[in-house]
């Protein structure tokens, strides 16, 4: 059974930093990156890596946002540092197999799995 969980998101202020967590069972993927939803229907991908070692983010969070996996522990990571109030959204683990068909990793048909969230909120 493939189960994605995340874990790590709390309440911090501007400038502060999170450590989120994805574990990853029950299966075998070839990217995981982290989304995250705020008031809109729409997921934004905010970071991807794969199997590869490639990490690919968003541009409104490079340099501040690192994702990093640890496969011994099934583990992606999502460190982020100088948080910003634009950052407080619900965000998502996802994972995908196989080739992405020449998709953009922040499409979200190319991710089978997806984890139920976690909150992240940065006040002013």
């Amino acid at each position: 059974q493939v189960q994605l969980e995340e874990s790590g998101g709390s309440s911090v202020q501007a400038g502060g930093s999170l450590r989120l967590s994805c574990v990853v069972s029950g299966y075998t993927y070839t990217r995981v990156a982290w989304f995250r939803q705020s008031l809109g229907p729409q997921r934004e991908g905010v970071a991807v890596v794969t199997t590869r070692g490639t990490t690919l983010y968003a541009d409104s969070v490079k340099g501040r946002f690192t994702i990093a996996r640890d496969t011994t522990k099934s583990t992606v990571y999502l460190q982020m540092n100088k948080l910003k109030p634009e950052d407080t959204a619900m965000y998502y683990c996802a994972a995908g197999s196989g080739g992405a068909g020449g998709a953009p990793w922040h499409n979200h048909g190319i991710y089978d799995s997806w984890g139920r969230g976690t909150q992240v909120t940065v006040s002013s």
